[in-house]
């Protein structure tokens, strides 16, 4: 895929796509397509484009009658897109009618919230590839929102993916600039094109000093829409359905697609340097974890009989077979995890500090030490998790 920015106005839109330029050749790598960023809107108008599957604008919209009329020949052709927050601000829709109303639908800008803030958003339509994965409500990462002046309900060839639930009112911090009630839309999809869009993409600033306060890619479940979204625009998956990903809240336990047991803390203790071991199954909360975000789509994984406490990589050594130990949390990249999920359902988990995959060794052994080793697809690195009460 191919992604567009002009990263020149407004700290926010720059700081999002500082972020999103590293955020998605890291993601590209762990699920198998490629990410180039460019400034050059050019390569629209001159066909070149068309070399991609995949094109996002991740902080505009082309201007000129050649980039324009370049990107309408790329979607009538088959060709995916996907754009983030304000590629779809406009004031002026009647300047380019194609894109604005008949392609997303929107029409004008009409409100936004103000400030930024995550917000709780249903699900609409579990069927949709990019949205099969989520859950039937989930909290968004921290965004600036956007009203529009068309009501997207009203077009037949628009289907709203996900919208704000009214859990969410009032909406935004700034009294005049918050949401009270009403229907608003945050992901959809033209059924006509190969497309998705995405209303988030505005991290919360300190003006004053340009200093980020949000991560776009806070929300493990809004990063699923992205990755289950541009797998589809790509033309891949086709695997079975997930279940629901990863709750914030509930406890899990880890069982080894290779021989069946469950990452375990040694002797059920939760003392700094305990072991983080494969373990027969046993339901004891030695056995559970909780997922907690940290940014960026990575976790802590905090063990239940102490949060506190979470699945470290010894030394922060970046080496295979580095052993898994449980130790006070940090910050430390070496005791964040990427939760990654496979088309089964399962899931592997890559660290932080050194794109390594949390490993069982191969044996089958009860009490055997886990480790982190170079990511290779392999049954000792997929784990499939069980909720807990």
């Amino acid at each position: 895929m191919i992604a567009f920015y002009n990263g020149t106005w407004d700290a926010a839109h720059i700081d999002f796509v500082k972020e999103a330029n590293e955020w998605f050749p890291r993601t590209a790598a762990q699920h198998n397509f490629s990410y180039t960023a460019t400034t050059d809107w050019d390569l629209l108008a001159n066909g070149r484009v068309n070399d991609y599957q995949v094109v996002l604008f991740l902080d505009d919209a082309p201007k000129t009658a050649a980039q324009r009329s370049g990107f309408e020949r790329y979607m009538r052709a088959g060709g995916g897109w996907m754009g983030f927050h304000s590629s779809a601000f406009t004031t002026d829709a009647g300047s380019w009618p194609w894109y604005h109303n008949t392609f997303l639908g929107s029409g004008n800008f009409r409100t936004n919230t103000w400030g930024p803030t995550t917000a709780a958003l249903r699900t609409e339509d579990r069927t949709h590839p990019s949205t099969a994965g989520l859950p039937a409500t989930f909290t968004s990462s921290v965004s600036e929102w956007y009203g529009w002046s068309n009501d997207l309900r009203a077009n037949s060839d628009i289907k709203v993916l996900a919208s704000v639930d009214p859990s969410s009112f009032p909406l935004g911090t700034d009294p005049n600039q918050s949401w009270y009630s009403g229907y608003y839309p945050i992901l959809w999809t033209n059924t006509r094109y190969k497309m998705l869009y995405a209303n988030f993409g505005h991290n919360a600033m300190d003006y004053a000093s340009n200093t980020r306060l949000s991560s776009t890619f806070a929300s493990p479940t809004q990063n699923r829409f992205l990755i289950d979204g541009l797998t589809w625009l790509g033309g891949a998956g086709g695997g079975p359905a997930p279940s629901d990903p990863i709750s914030e809240t509930a406890w899990y336990s880890l069982t080894s697609n290779a021989n069946g047991t469950c990452v375990d803390a040694r002797a059920a203790a939760t003392a700094n340097g305990t072991p983080i071991q494969q373990y027969t199954c046993n339901g004891t909360t030695a056995q559970q974890f909780q997922f907690r975000p940290t940014d960026g789509g990575h976790v802590r994984i905090a063990i239940r009989g102490n949060p506190q406490q979470v699945v470290d990589v010894t030394a922060v050594s970046t080496a295979d077979d580095a052993p898994l130990q449980l130790w006070s949390y940090g910050g430390g990249g070496n005791q964040q995890w990427l939760p990654v999920r496979e088309t089964s359902g399962r899931y592997h988990f890559t660290a932080r500090h050194s794109g390594k995959c949390l490993s069982g060794t191969g044996s089958t052994a009860n009490g055997v030490q886990l480790v982190q080793r170079a990511c290779d697809n392999s049954a000792a690195q997929s784990f499939g998790l069980t909720a807990h009460p």
